[in-house]
C-alpha cells in the first residue's frame, strides 16, 4: 500500500519458517556423502586390514634399497600393544647391515634413524644432511685418545673446510721415482720412433681401460711384468668406491709406459736390455748373456792392450789371454758400472753399502691413493680436462704433489642449486667398512611383496 509502513516484523513475517525442512537435491547429496565417504574409508582400512597389507600405514615411499620391504612393515617397525613403533631400532637395522662406528674413541654413536631417514621416496639413504656430520665435527671432541683431524668443520666450501693433508704446506710426495713431468709433455719429445707430443692418459688411465698403449711396446724381458695386476692394493673399505675398477688410476709400470723410449741395454753386443727387476736379478742375467757370448765367441779371450807408443819409438803390442771367468768378469763389471751409476740412477734412488757387491734400490712409495680419509672417483669427473686439477705441465720436480686443494674442488663443488654436490656425504663415510662383520640375514621371502 502506497504510504504503509515496512518494518521488521512485517518483512520477517515474509520468510518461510518451514525452508529447511522442503527436500532439496544439494541437501540430499551432502547428507549421504557425509555419511557414505566416513563409511567407505573405513571399509577401505578394514579391507588393508584383513588382506594384510600396511602399505595405507605408510609414511611414504621407501627408497631404491628398502623398496621390496614395503608390504613388510613388520621387518623393521617393532609391534607395541598391537600397533607399529614410530621408528626403526638399531637392532632391526644391525640384522641385516653391520655399520661399524667412525673411530673407538667417538664420544657418542648416533641412531641409524638419525642419519638415514626413510619413508622419503625415491633418494639414496647414503645421501644424509650435513647436520648428522656437523653434530660432532663442528666441536669435535673425542674420548680418551687427542684427535689428529680438524675439529671445528662446518660445511665444504666458504673456508670452512680445511686444506687437504696432502697438499698442505711443508708436504711432500713420498715417491722416490725422479720424473720431471714438464719435460715430458714437452713438444717433439724424441721417442721411440721419432718426435713424440705426449698427453695425460698416454701414462695415466684406469684399470679398464680398453685403448691400445700408444708407447707401450716391451722387450720381450718386460712382459711378465706387464701381466701383473693394474689394480692398486685396497682394503675393505676402497671396494665400495671401486665402480668398474675406473675410480682410480691404474699404478705407473716400466713395461707399459717406459719401456719403449727408456731401454735398459748394458752392452753393445746385445739388442735386448735387462730385465726391470731387483738388482740380484739383473746382475744374475747380465752374468748369464756374458757366459752363453763367451762360449760362441772364444776369440774374444785375447785383448790386446790399448796403443800407448810414443812417436818414433814403437814398443812390441801387449797381448794378454784371459779364461772366461776372468773375461765375464770384467764386462759384467763394465756394464753394471753403466746401469748402476747412469741407467738405473736416472729413475731410482740406489745406495751401496759398505763392503755390499750390489746396491739397494729404494722403494718406489708411488701412492694408490692420495686421500685416505675421503672417496674420490676419476669416472665421475672424465669430461673435465687433466690439467684443470693436476698441475703436471709446470711441474719439475718430483716431490711436487699435484693433486688438487680445496679451492680447486669449491669451484665446482659449493653451495647452490647449479653446483655440483658439496655435503659431506659426497666424499666421506660414517662407517668404518675394515671393521666390517658378516651378518647373518633373518628375513624370508614370504610376505616381502603381494601376490599378484
Amino acid at each position: 500500500m502506497p504510504g504503509a509502513e515496512r518494518t521488521t516484523k512485517k518483512l520477517a513475517q515474509r520468510i518461510d519458517l518451514n525452508y529447511f525442512k522442503h527436500p532439496h537435491p544439494f541437501r540430499r547429496w551432502r547428507f549421504w556423502l557425509s555419511v557414505s565417504v566416513p563409511l567407505i574409508a573405513v571399509l577401505w582400512l578394514a579391507w588393508y586390514g584383513l588382506t594384510g597389507n600396511k602399505r595405507v600405514y605408510s609414511g611414504g615411499k621407501m627408497s631404491p634399497a628398502h623398496v621390496v620391504l614395503t608390504a613388510k612393515c613388520d621387518a623393521c617397525h617393532f609391534k607395541l600393544a598391537g600397533f607399529f613403533s614410530a621408528k626403526a631400532s638399531d637392532r632391526v637395522c644391525l640384522s641385516c647391515h653391520d655399520g661399524p662406528i667412525h673411530h673407538a674413541n667417538q664420544t657418542f654413536t648416533p641412531k641409524c634413524s638419525s642419519c638415514h631417514m626413510e619413508h622419503r621416496g625415491q633418494l639414496r639413504l647414503a645421501a644424509t644432511s650435513d647436520a648428522s656430520c656437523t653434530q660432532c665435527h663442528a666441536n669435535l671432541r673425542t674420548v680418551g685418545a687427542e684427535t689428529h683431524f680438524a675439529r671445528d668443520v662446518e660445511d665444504f666450501g666458504a673456508g670452512h673446510h680445511p686444506e687437504f693433508a696432502a697438499v698442505r704446506t711443508g708436504s711432500v710426495d713420498p715417491g722416490t721415482i725422479k720424473l720431471n713431468h714438464a719435460v715430458h709433455l714437452k713438444k717433439n719429445l724424441a721417442g721411440s720412433n721419432g718426435p713424440v707430443q705426449l698427453d695425460c692418459d698416454d701414462c695415466h688411465r684406469p684399470p679398464t681401460s680398453t685403448d691400445a698403449w700408444r708407447f707401450g711396446s716391451a722387450p720381450p724381458n718386460a712382459a711378465p711384468a706387464a701381466q701383473k695386476s693394474d689394480l692398486p692394493a685396497m682394503s675393505k673399505s676402497d671396494l665400495p668406491l671401486m665402480v668398474s675398477a675406473r675410480a682410480y688410476m691404474a699404478p705407473i709400470t716400466y713395461a707399459k709406459h717406459c719401456a719403449a723410449c727408456h731401454g735398459l741395454q748394458f752392452d753393445k753386443r746385445f739388442t735386448e736390455g735387462v730385465p726391470h727387476d731387483t738388482p740380484e736379478i739383473v746382475h744374475a742375467f747380465v752374468v748369464q748373456k756374458f757366459q752363453q757370448y763367451i762360449v760362441t765367441h772364444p776369440a774374444e779371450l785375447r785383448e790386446t792392450a790399448l796403443d800407448r807408443n810414443l812417436a818414433q819409438k814403437p814398443l812390441p803390442v801387449p797381448v794378454r789371454v784371459l779364461t772366461p771367468p776372468q773375461w765375464v768378469a770384467g764386462r759384467v763389471g763394465e756394464a753394471e758400472e753403466l746401469l748402476w751409476r747412469k741407467t738405473c740412477k736416472q729413475c731410482h734412488a740406489l745406495s751401496v753399502s759398505v763392503g755390499a757387491a750390489l746396491p739397494t734400490v729404494a722403494k718406489s712409495n708411488i701412492p694408490a691413493r692420495w686421500f685416505p680419509h675421503a672417496n674420490f672417483n676419476h669416472e665421475r669427473h672424465r669430461l673435465a680436462k687433466c690439467s684443470e686439477c693436476h698441475a703436471a705441465p709446470k711441474s719439475q720436480e718430483t716431490s711436487d704433489i699435484l693433486v688438487p686443494g680445496v679451492h680447486t674442488c669449491e669451484r665446482c663443488h659449493h653451495a647452490g642449486a647449479e653446483s655440483a654436490e658439496s655435503r659431506c656425504f659426497e666424499c666421506h663415510t660414517y662407517h668404518d667398512w675394515t671393521k666390517a662383520k658378516e651378518v647373518k640375514g633373518g628375513i624370508t621371502f614370504s610376505g616381502l611383496v603381494r601376490d599378484n
